[in-house]
């Protein structure tokens, strides 16, 4: 776990007030590619967010991940286990799985050892779904001044892994039978604070302020309040989801 970049413990309990939900269609569409409904880990679980959508169809839900924080903040539920791994050795037996998703955390493996582990946990058959988002959809001027600030400011600040998240994972190698799969949008209703919120979530913003003593978000406080009108109103907010799925 040396090399496992925790980029997410500092902002563990933001996670799970701020960050988007994943939509229910896009797990019933998932478990409708699994003959049997035992078992399914979802690795970098986070908060658990995706877990507790995987418990409404398998009867069992591993939920791993490499912060012992973001495991703290996570969401209970009977059917789900958290445990406390990495991607690249998760302790699961051998041959038990039928699904192994990935949320918004591919680009943080060490990919050809996590496809050797999920080969050895799935069942004969198993499927493997990753998926990614990034930047958001509200409206014009939101999104301009949400892309400066991604951009312009905190560009220097992401990690170079975060290029895979733009690309929706589309260079990713996974040499195992990949699947036709339909498209899927995240979205969420919010008002104007919860999008402050999210924002600062990224870990971008985090490195950004550690290292030069302040928040970028206080230059774009006010154009970005005045961009969204009155802060009580709320907005649809969407994200498309870039999503590769596997069969093994």
């Amino acid at each position: 776990m040396s090399s496992f970049k925790d980029f997410f413990s500092q902002q563990a309990s933001d996670y799970s007030l701020f960050r988007p939900t994943y939509p229910a269609k896009l797990f019933s569409y998932l478990a409708s590619l699994t003959p049997e409904h035992e078992s399914a880990w979802d690795c970098a679980t986070g908060n658990g967010q995706a877990a507790v959508e995987l418990a409404q169809h398998y009867a069992q839900v591993i939920a791993t991940d490499a912060s012992e924080k973001q495991i703290r903040e996570a969401v209970l539920h009977p059917k789900i286990k958290y445990c406390l791994a990495s991607a690249e050795d998760s302790k699961i037996e051998s041959d038990s799985l039928d699904l192994i998703t990935v949320a918004q955390a591919y680009h943080w493996f060490d990919q050809p050892k996590f496809l050797e582990e999920a080969k050895r946990v799935l069942k004969p058959g198993g499927v493997l779904a990753i998926w990614c988002y990034a930047l958001t959809t509200i409206s014009p001027e939101v999104d301009r001044l949400v892309l400066e600030l991604y951009s312009d400011v905190l560009g220097p600040y992401w990690d170079s892994a975060r290029r895979q998240v733009e690309e929706h994972y589309s260079r990713a190698v996974i040499p195992w039978n990949e699947l036709k799969t339909p498209s899927f949008t995240m979205t969420a209703e919010w008002d104007f604070a919860h999008l402050i919120g999210y924002l600062g979530t990224w870990s971008a913003l985090k490195k950004y302020e550690s290292e030069n003593r302040k928040n970028p978000l206080e230059i774009f406080f006010e154009p970005l309040r005045q961009a969204w009108g009155d802060p009580a109103t709320t907005r649809r907010i969407s994200w498309p989801l870039g999503i590769r799925v596997f069969q093994r």
